[in-house]
């Protein structure tokens, strides 16, 4: 049977699947209890990144959950990994409660089914067999393709972070081939299966997973995790300081550089980390409390009126865009958002603290 023929018999039973259990009718996909739980949970609390219908690129360039061939492709246990321990070194939250975030694990199981009823087309056969590539050999195809998107060593690129230990850990040997080769269609990937050959394949993929045994040092260990919500600190900082200067309200933005100098100059403010516990707990501006972008509620009457809040992720606008939004829609008129975010923050060597204290 030719591989043509081949997939479309597959498509074929795919179908009759779904039709004889009865997830798919006329209207569509019919999502079951879990994932209807699921796209709750995704609206809330993925979208702002991801884009509502999975498309991607919303902010920080986040994946497009939604792509055919990305679904194809990818295993339930990468999926459960990435939502529940994150992606360190990435604004990609750990959302699990093993990791300190808010989701449970049904709740992961209902995101993970959620996400998994956008698939399309049926699994990609993918090609598990060992790596025979060089790693050395693939340094030079990296940089030559590969390094203007994803980052020297994979990180720290425009896209996504295909050097993340994260990642690597849950990404087979056959997942990473089949990205390589037929890329993610309707995203900035190609495919490379062309350009590079088998044997350039190989030699990156063997790239990819020396990486993954030698990490660079430097990435902060997980705190240990505190059952979510975390108690709010102490609002405002300086409470008997003068008025912020230079400040902007929502949706309008304050650049890092302001905001330091009305912290130094003692003005009356308070800092809320829009961001999921667990990034809180792994590194936040120092005097920061949290206040998640997803749920501020258990937080607004201990929130003051007449000082100013100042949001902020690492986005660096969605999560704490969001949560600005909300604080204004609640009365709050005294609302801006940190503009660069806190990875400009770190840059600039101003001051961060780790754990749950402010």
């Amino acid at each position: 049977m030719s591989p043509r023929r081949r997939q479309i018999v597959q498509s074929i039973l795919v179908v009759l699947c779904c039709v004889a259990s009865g997830s798919l009718e006329c209207g569509g996909v019919q999502l079951g209890a879990s994932a209807k739980h699921g796209s709750n949970t995704y609206a809330r609390m993925c979208a702002v990144c991801h884009g509502a219908e999975g498309e991607g690129y919303r902010a920080d360039q986040a994946t497009a959950l939604a792509n055919r061939a990305f679904l194809a492709s990818v295993s339930e246990p990468f999926l459960r990994r990435a939502i529940v321990q994150g992606r360190g070194g990435t604004t990609m939250s750990a959302w699990g409660h093993e990791r300190g975030g808010p989701l449970s694990r049904a709740e992961v199981d209902g995101l993970v089914a959620f996400i998994q009823s956008w698939a399309t087309r049926p699994r990609a056969m993918l090609d598990e067999r060992s790596v025979s590539g060089q790693a050395s050999h693939g340094e030079d195809l990296f940089a030559r393709d590969c390094a203007r998107c994803h980052g020297e060593r994979g990180m720290g690129g425009p896209n996504v972070n295909i050097g993340n230990l994260d990642l690597l850990s849950t990404a087979s040997d056959g997942f990473l081939r089949e990205a390589i080769r037929a890329g993610r269609p309707g995203t900035a990937m190609k495919g490379f299966a062309a350009a590079l050959g088998d044997a350039g394949v190989e030699d990156i993929v063997a790239l990819l997973r020396s990486w993954q045994a030698s990490p660079v040092a430097g990435a902060r260990p997980a705190q240990a995790a505190r059952p979510p919500p975390v108690p709010l600190g102490p609002v405002p900082l300086n409470p008997r300081g003068p008025e912020p200067v230079g400040f902007r309200i929502s949706p309008a933005t304050t650049p890092a550089d302001v905001v330091k100098a009305q912290l130094d100059r003692g003005a009356k403010m308070a800092l809320l980390d829009a961001r999921a516990p667990s990034d809180y707990a792994n590194e936040h501006i120092a005097g920061a409390v949290s206040v998640p972008f997803y749920d501020p509620d258990p937080y607004v009457n201990a929130l003051p009126r007449d000082a100013w809040l100042v949001c902020y992720c690492a986005c660096p606008h969605a999560e704490s865009g969001t949560l600005a939004k909300k604080l204004v829609d609640k009365g709050f008129d005294k609302v801006t958002v940190l503009d660069e975010g806190l990875g400009v923050w770190k840059a600039k060597k101003y001051a961060t603290h780790t754990g749950y204290e402010p």
